[in-house]
């Protein structure tokens, strides 16, 4: 018989306590547990970006991640950002330039994008398309969305 483990951590600034089992991964955690459903779950293993999500500030695949490994973190997820207003120029930018057709991609793309612009506030095209190559999109063309990045980039360095 697998005994639930109880973790103890942060989500989108809120404390969690919770009992789960050793092999839930993070994403069906915060999906099934918590009703964030904001992160996708697309390829199941770690391909396709659309499980983006923070852990202690770094991005990660939660699908990859066991939630109990969690235990003692910080975990932010799509809603966390775009609840704090954190990504609300970012989300425009998506919006304005048309860079989001199902939607499906989107949560981790804006949390890979957010991750870049954090980081570098002049990224160029080809480190914007570095940066998301690890987000797969399938309707955009991706165009759009280093069009989104690189105006959202370009809005905080005038702002």
């Amino acid at each position: 018989m697998i005994v639930p483990l109880s973790i103890s951590l942060e989500v989108n600034g809120e404390r969690v306590d919770a009992d789960v089992l050793p092999r839930v991964n993070l994403a069906d955690f915060l999906r099934e547990h918590l009703q964030l459903t904001g992160t996708h779950v697309g390829c199941e293993h770690g391909v396709c970006g659309a499980c983006t999500v923070r852990v202690n500030g770094e991005i990660v695949r939660s699908c990859l991640m066991l939630a109990v490994q969690t235990h003692g973190a910080s975990v932010q997820t799509i809603e966390g950002l775009s609840d704090s207003g954190e990504i609300a120029d970012l989300q425009d930018a998506f919006r304005d330039r048309n860079a989001l057709q199902c939607g499906f991609c989107t949560p981790g793309m804006l949390m890979a994008a957010q991750d870049l612009l954090k980081q570098q506030t002049e990224p160029d095209r080809e480190q914007i398309r570095e940066h998301l190559s690890g987000n797969y999109c399938r309707c955009t063309g991706y165009q759009a969305i280093i069009d989104a990045v690189e105006t959202t980039a370009r809005g905080r360095r005038t702002a």
